[in-house]
């Protein structure tokens, strides 16, 4: 399996909506970016406590699902080129149901890991000017997933994405998502999750209290609502 990188982004830390909320949501086209083992040089976050970090390196989405949106929110400016959900990697041709949690894939000069898939916050909500645009992405299951980085090195635009190995091919990034926002008390698919190789450590935390608990955690304060 081998898909194309159409466009890849990165971006710094700018004001974000009428509170001037520091963010790296907005990403611009480079030809190459050197990638390191907590993202790409020169991509930022402006919450480091929730965004980036070595579990999530790297954010692809579908460059297909633009259709889809621009179908349910009109012909929004920012859906006007790649980049509107912050990713890094934007590719046509590979979904959330194509991608399984584990798989590793070669990308220019290095290889990066699927480790969970993306959870939204309510950043989106501003940046879309929608005010349950998150809340929209979760129930969508078109969130887009994170790599970690296993090998560093240099990526350039249109560099393929080639399939090295699938240890899960039962579990897709769509498969979890359905379990996460979903069949949220599945306890098969819980015990599964807590186990799974190459899903990040915070995912599997969060099937075993799930199991502990029974209890699913609180989205409100994520998606910026109230309770």
């Amino acid at each position: 399996m081998k898909q194309s990188v159409n466009r890849l982004l990165i971006g710094g830390v700018a004001p974000l909506g009428p509170r001037a909320v520091p963010s790296g949501i907005r990403k611009s086209p480079v030809a190459s970016a050197e990638l390191g083992l907590t993202g790409f040089i020169g991509d930022k976050q402006g919450d480091p406590k929730r965004h980036g970090g070595i579990e999530k390196a790297v954010h692809q989405y579908c460059l297909d699902h633009y259709a889809f949106w621009r179908k349910e929110l009109g012909d929004l400016d920012v859906l006007g080129q790649p980049g509107a959900f912050g990713e890094n990697l934007s590719v046509a041709g590979m979904n959330e149901d194509d991608i399984c949690v584990g798989d590793q894939w070669a990308l220019g000069d290095t290889v990066i890991q699927v480790s969970q898939a993306r959870q939204p916050c309510w950043k989106l909500n501003t940046r879309f000017g929608v005010p349950d645009m998150a809340r929209r992405l979760q129930h969508s299951g078109k969130t887009g997933w994170y790599y970690r980085v296993l090998e560093p090195g240099l990526v350039r635009e249109n560099d393929q994405l080639h399939l090295l190995h699938r240890p899960n091919p039962l579990w897709p990034i769509s498969r979890l998502i359905t379990v996460l926002y979903t069949k949220t008390r599945d306890r098969r698919a819980l015990e599964a999750m807590s186990v799974l190789e190459g899903l990040s450590d915070g995912w599997q935390r969060l099937a075993a209290r799930r199991l502990e608990t029974g209890q699913t955690e609180d989205w409100s304060s994520r998606l910026g609502e109230r309770k």
